[in-house]
């Protein structure tokens, strides 16, 4: 995909959602921190059930350690993982009291460095809390950027690096959201809807999808 057609493509993206956002649920930093470790294998629909309760009554670090691990596995019990999740988000709390005062660095290394907190997390946080020029490449967007020609990789980080090379400045920050939001509702893995694709046109998947019978573009 040339430089001009990634403008046009991100462009068409922008005109339809101005504002794209994650579409987790969370009050402060620290929730969406502990909201992105959770969403790790499990769908956002599945995280937001489970802490819409669990954000009412902790909304600090400390908060959670009161809580404890037992209580924290209760909340979030019917998400995947939940048992390693849970230790993880306890272990993550007591570092951020102890070397970050209870706040959430805004460093992608420390993040990085935090217990289950991987590149890909550290990208959301680095991007949503403190509006950094980060590509958070889930299976969504690994997706729609070797289908599409936009960002093709290999690997993950393959793919976060051509995103990082070919993505203008103005769609930088709200690059990644319209990519998952791109592949969760319209570039799905399975059928994607070609047919109501804004951006199909430049798109290098061939065997494009047809509209189905009695549906128009």
């Amino acid at each position: 995909m040339t430089g001009t057609e990634v403008f046009e493509f991100f462009r068409r993206l922008a005109d339809l959602d101005p504002d794209p956002q994650t579409e987790l649920e969370y009050g402060n930093i620290y929730q969406l921190l502990v909201a992105v470790v959770l969403s790790a294998q499990a769908t956002d629909v599945g995280v937001n059930k489970a802490t819409r309760k669990l954000f009412e009554l902790v909304k600090t670090p400390q908060e959670m350690l009161d809580l404890g691990e037992e209580g924290l596995k209760e909340h979030i019990k019917t998400i995947g993982l939940f048992n390693a999740k849970a230790k993880n988000v306890i272990a993550l709390s007591q570092i951020l009291i102890r070397e970050y005062a209870g706040e959430v660095p805004a460093d992608r290394d420390a993040l990085v460095a935090l217990p289950g907190v991987g590149r890909k997390t550290a990208n959301v946080v680095m991007n949503s809390a403190f509006g950094a020029e980060t590509f958070a490449v889930d299976t969504h967007i690994f997706r729609v950027g070797n289908r599409t020609g936009l960002a093709p990789g290999k690997t993950v980080l393959a793919v976060e690096k051509q995103l990082e090379k070919k993505v203008p400045g103005p769609f930088r920050i709200g690059a990644h959201h319209w990519l998952i939001l791109h592949g969760r509702y319209i570039c799905k893995a399975r059928t994607p809807q070609c047919w109501r694709c804004p951006v199909a046109d430049l798109c290098r998947y061939k065997p494009k999808t047809p509209a189905p019978q009695g549906k128009s573009v």
